[in-house]
C-alpha cells in the first residue's frame, strides 16, 4: 500500500508540489490581502494589488526552483522566465481584480469569501500558464 502511494507521489509530484506551494502562495495572498483592507483600512482592490505583488514574488521562487524545477541555461533565459512569469500572473491579476470589483465593490459581498473564491479560480489558470508557457520543458 505505502509503496503504491509513493509511486502516485512521484508521478504526479509536479502537481503535488504545485498544490502545496499554490497552498502557501494563497496564505501569502489572504494575510497581506487581510492586513491591507482590515488593520490598514486599505480600498479592496489596491489591498489586492500589494497582495498580488507579496505573493507573485514568492511563487516565482518557490515554483522556479522546486515545483517546476527549472534550470535555464543563460540569464536571458532566466529573465524570459522571470518576465513571462510576471505577465502571466498580470493576466490572472485582471481576472481576480474582475472578480472582486464585480463581487465585493457592486454586489457588496464579504471581502475574504471574494477573495478565498477568487484564489481558487487564479490558482487554476496559473497553474496552466506555468506548465505552458512559463517553464516549460525542453525536448
Amino acid at each position: 500500500m505505502i509503496e503504491k502511494i509513493k509511486a502516485l507521489c512521484i508521478k504526479h509530484k509536479e502537481v503535488l508540489l504545485y498544490l502545496i506551494f499554490g497552498g502557501l502562495t494563497t496564505v501569502v495572498s489572504l494575510v497581506s490581502f487581510w492586513i491591507c483592507t482590515y488593520p490598514l483600512h486599505i480600498n479592496v482592490l489596491i489591498s489586492n494589488i500589494i497582495s498580488w505583488i507579496c505573493a507573485v514574488t514568492f511563487a516565482y521562487f518557490t515554483n522556479a526552483k522546486w515545483v517546476f524545477e527549472a534550470k535555464p541555461a543563460t540569464r536571458r533565459e532566466a529573465f524570459r522566465q522571470f518576465v513571462s512569469f510576471y505577465v502571466g500572473r498580470l493576466a490572472t491579476l485582471g481576472v481576480e481584480e474582475l472578480i472582486l470589483l464585480v463581487f465585493v465593490t457592486l454586489l457588496h459581498g464579504n471581502e475574504m469569501i471574494v477573495k478565498v473564491i477568487a484564489q481558487v479560480v487564479v490558482v487554476v489558470l496559473n497553474y496552466v500558464v506555468s506548465k505552458l508557457f512559463v517553464f516549460q520543458k525542453k525536448a
